[in-house]
């Protein structure tokens, strides 16, 4: 009777599992399309300068679109570096000693280059800000009289938006940033330090916070043990914070991305804030396809940093209970 109750419950639990994996997955799917059902539904009322808003199948015709420019570009690239192989090789068949002319490719950069220097951009300005925001946070939760001191700025500081940053960042930078062969373009720099002002005040806060609330029991450990400074904070002070240390990451790691695209539509600096400005001037009648493309494609980025964030603090937090959400 008790093998048959068990096997029973365990027919139960094998099934409610199921109905949750279906439902984890299904339920996603029915919200997309019903958004898409929607957008298809609403689009043709919706009328423009440009002619009829697009409809999903449009944006995705862009899509291939893209797709097919990228292709072109890179096969143009792969012809110059050909005859540009050649070419030398004719050189040094001519003239042992001839030097050689080595330059690389300059074409018009695709949408999917465009998206390579968004995300190396994001990253970076996010390197920069978890760099001073993460030692900073942790010396001002470790002492209250530097909480109540740096408290005041960081609330000054943390809601002015990157518009307001953008023009100070852009005078400094061409003031400072003076090169005759400059390692990276002043537009990089300025949407990196904009980027970098705009995201480091999450994890600041969040970082205090945690190495603030630490338990009272763990403290007293560290001290009956009488660790130094550096152990207390390595072995008991981040362990404990690392949960909301990772939710300033997350927040700050939105903003970055939120932030990178004003910053590169204003800064000219050559990624998806800059395409979207580029396909707004050109007010051609793919342009808002193209345009809804791209904020799609910016949205899915977003989605998947966040959840890149989410899988670190899974592998680095103690409590390996912990699910991605």
């Amino acid at each position: 009777m008790s093998t048959k109750l068990a096997t029973l419950k365990l027919e139960q639990f094998k099934a409610i599992k199921w109905r949750e994996v279906v439902i984890s997955m299904l339920m996603p799917m029915i919200g997309v399309l019903m958004f898409l059902m929607l957008w298809h539904s609403i689009a043709p009322h919706v009328k423009t300068s440009l002619g009829e808003f697009p409809q999903p199948k449009q944006v995705y015709e862009q899509w291939g679109n893209l797709v097919d420019e990228y292709t072109a570009e890179q096969e143009r690239a792969a012809l110059f570096y050909e005859r540009q192989e050649k070419r030398n090789a004719e050189l040094l068949a001519n003239d042992p000693n001839a030097k050689l002319d080595e330059r690389s490719f300059s074409g018009r950069p695709t949408f999917f280059d465009k998206i390579k220097t968004s995300l190396v951009t994001v990253l970076s300005g996010f390197l920069v800000a978890s760099v001073i925001a993460i030692p900073l946070g942790i010396v001002i939760g470790l002492s209250q009289p530097l909480y109540s001191a740096f408290n005041p700025l960081i609330q000054l500081f943390k809601p002015v938006s990157p518009l307001a940053w953008l023009p100070l960042v852009t005078i400094v930078v061409s003031a400072v940033y003076v090169s005759d062969s400059p390692m990276f373009s002043k537009s990089y720099i300025i949407s990196l330090l904009t980027v970098s002002l705009c995201s480091l005040w999450p994890t600041m806060i969040n970082t205090a916070v945690g190495v603030a609330g630490v338990s009272k029991d763990l403290i007293n450990v560290s001290r009956v043990l009488r660790l130094g400074w550096f152990t207390h904070v390595v072995k008991i002070v981040l362990p404990s914070a690392i949960p909301m240390m990772f939710t300033g990451l997350r927040i700050s790691l939105g903003i970055a991305w939120m932030v990178l695209i004003a910053a590169e539509m204003l800064s000219q600096n050559p990624g998806l804030g800059k395409f979207v400005w580029d396909e707004f001037q050109n007010g051609s009648s793919d342009s808002l396809s193209r345009i809804c493309l791209a904020i799609l494609v910016i949205g899915a980025i977003g989605f998947f940093l966040d959840r890149t964030i989410l899988m670190i603090q899974t592998y680095v937090n103690w409590d390996k209970s912990a699910v991605v959400r």
